[in-house]
């Protein structure tokens, strides 16, 4: 895929939608961080149902921890994996309030050495609350940056070095919003719904559906 190509897709993308943001629900970096932890191998719907509740009663590090794991798990026993995520949003409450004065940090560092945040995470989190260029690469956007052309990769690793090198640099702060919405609305995986998408003259993918 050429430049021209790359810059009219998120051209297009950025019409349809002009300030993408996630879908998880917080109102402070805190919240924000704790959702992103829940929200592996887990739908952000149901995170979201589960931190409505949670969050009334514990949306500071400090009233996160005094819950305990327990306490925890009694708000979040409907997403996967409750008990190790449990387990590690409690120590990272603790990390928080002990070597962080209860702020979520802001560097790539310190977020990946809280227990239950990796590289995904940390972009997330590097991205939607400190608004710096990061790409977290999930399934989503691993599949449409490799079924698009855009930026293709054997790894989501390999896919996120790409993405940072070819998508035109006036995109590049929102661009992971817009990947992975697309991906999860209309670059479906089963069946990509490319009859009713916005890029799909561009997309250079070979096997598109009418539907």
């Amino acid at each position: 895929m050429n430049k021209q190509k790359r810059q009219e897709i998120f051209e297009r993308l950025r019409a349809a939608d002009p300030t993408p943001t996630t879908e998880l629900n917080f109102n402070n970096n805190f919240e924000l961080l704790i959702s992103v932890i829940l929200s592996a191998q887990a739908t952000d719907v149901s995170v979201n149902k589960a931190t409505e509740e949670l969050y009334k009663v514990a949306n500071s590090p400090a009233a996160m921890a005094a819950l305990g794991v327990s306490g925890l798990k009694k708000y979040i026993r409907t997403i996967g994996l409750f008990n190790t995520k449990a387990e590690n949003v409690i120590k990272t409450c603790k990390i928080l309030v002990k070597e962080h004065d209860s702020e979520v940090p802001d560097n790539r560092e310190a977020l990946e050495a809280l227990p239950g945040v990796g590289r995904k995470t940390a972009n997330v989190v590097l991205n939607t609350a400190f608004r710096q260029i990061a790409m977290a690469v999930d399934t989503h956007i691993f599949r449409v940056s490799n079924r698009t052309g855009i930026a293709p990769g054997k790894n989501v690793v390999e896919v996120e070095k790409r993405l940072l090198r070819l998508v035109p640099e006036e995109f590049l702060l929102d661009a992971h919003h817009w990947l992975i919405l697309h991906g999860r609305y209309t670059c479906l995986a089963r069946k990509p719904r490319c009859g009713s998408c916005t890029i799909e003259d561009l997309c250079e993918f070979k096997q598109k559906t009418e539907s």
